[in-house]
């Protein structure tokens, strides 16, 4: 649903996703790919140290200018030093910018802490009957809430078609991250949540 912000998008539409997923005791959160940093200042509402990356420096700009209290950094998660491990990683619309997946999933599980949480919204090419039948309802989900509050354009790099279909990011992300909890989502969205075990 729109967020306080009243800004709507198929991203910010999943947002709830990533926050549903943190736990009460949770005081740190990253958040990669922030863009424009709409959830990087809703986790900040609820965790008390959070971490904006992205690598694109004019949206991250935007960011810091809209909110100063959030420790932002501009790089590549998959190489940038944190010196530590996060208690929530979230990731929206960020994954088919990598086009190792294998790389990307094992990095972001990587700076997730034990007892965390990894929480991942994406988009994928659908190559199954059952995918595009998903993006029916999406469709109109797309036209009522866009009629409803207006579609906002983040500033962030796009990246069409995505380089992963739905079928390998769940097969390798199973294979990767066992337990992870994966679900198909209108709006040709997916989501992944993975508890890293407390003794890892």
């Amino acid at each position: 649903m729109p967020t306080t912000s009243r800004r709507w998008n198929h991203n910010i539409h999943y947002h709830g996703v990533i926050l549903r997923e943190i736990s009460k005791g949770a005081r740190t959160a990253l958040d990669v790919g922030c863009g424009n940093g709409l959830l990087t200042r809703e986790l900040q509402r609820v965790v008390p140290e959070v971490v904006g990356i992205d690598a694109d420096e004019r949206v991250l700009d935007q960011a810091r200018r809209d909110c100063g209290d959030v420790d932002w950094v501009s790089g590549d998660f998959l190489t940038h030093d944190f010196g530590r491990r996060f208690d929530v990683v979230a990731s929206v619309a960020v994954l088919h910018h990598i086009p190792d997946l294998r790389a990307g999933l094992r990095r972001l599980a990587a700076l997730t802490a034990p007892g965390g949480v990894l929480a991942i919204v994406g988009l994928a090419r659908a190559t199954r009957l059952r995918d595009r039948l998903i993006h029916v309802p999406g469709l109109f989900q797309h036209w009522w809430f866009s009629a409803r509050y207006g579609f906002w354009e983040h500033a962030a790099p796009t990246v069409w078609p995505p380089p992963h279909d739905y079928t390998t990011i769940r097969r390798v992300a199973a294979e990767l991250l066992p337990g992870m909890v994966w679900r198909r989502l209108p709006l040709w969205r997916y989501s992944l949540i993975w508890h890293r075990p407390v003794t890892t």
